[in-house]
C-alpha cells in the first residue's frame, strides 16, 4: 500500500501519547509496508547503553534518546502554503500525479 506521507514533509501528531499530541515535526523515515513513520523530536524513547568496544571503536555508555516510530494514521500533514493540518488529494496531469491540500488546493509537490 503506498502512503501520501514522505520524507522531508511536516506532520502534527492528532491522536497517541498526550505528550506527543499537537506536536509537529519533520518526517525522518517512512516504513510504507508497516504504516509507520519516524518523526524528529515526536514519541522519544530512552535505552540503557552499554560500553562496547569493538575494531578499535568505544561506544560511550549511558542512556540513549531516539525517536521510535509511529502510525500514519495518528498523523496529518501540515500544508506548507497555509500551515493547517488538512488532508490529501491526487491530481493527474496526463502521467504526473502529485499531491493537493483539499483545504486550499495548493500544490504540494513541486
Amino acid at each position: 500500500m503506498s502512503t501520501k506521507i514522505r520524507k522531508g514533509d511536516t506532520v502534527e501528531v492528532i491522536t497517541g501519547r498526550t505528550e506527543d499530541k499537537g506536536k509537529r515535526g519533520e518526517v525522518i523515515k517512512v516504513f510504507p509496508e508497516e504504516n509507520r513513520l519516524v518523526i524528529q523530536g515526536v514519541n522519544l524513547r530512552s535505552k540503557h547503553q552499554k560500553q562496547v568496544q569493538s575494531q578499535g571503536r568505544t561506544v560511550s555508555p549511558g542512556m540513549v534518546r531516539f525517536e521510535s516510530s509511529i502510525d500514519i494514521s495518528n498523523v496529518m500533514l501540515v500544508c506548507p502554503k497555509c500551515g493547517k493540518t488538512s488532508r490529501l488529494g491526487v491530481h493527474a496531469d496526463g502521467e504526473i500525479k502529485s499531491r493537493v491540500c483539499k483545504k486550499c488546493n495548493a500544490l504540494i509537490d513541486e
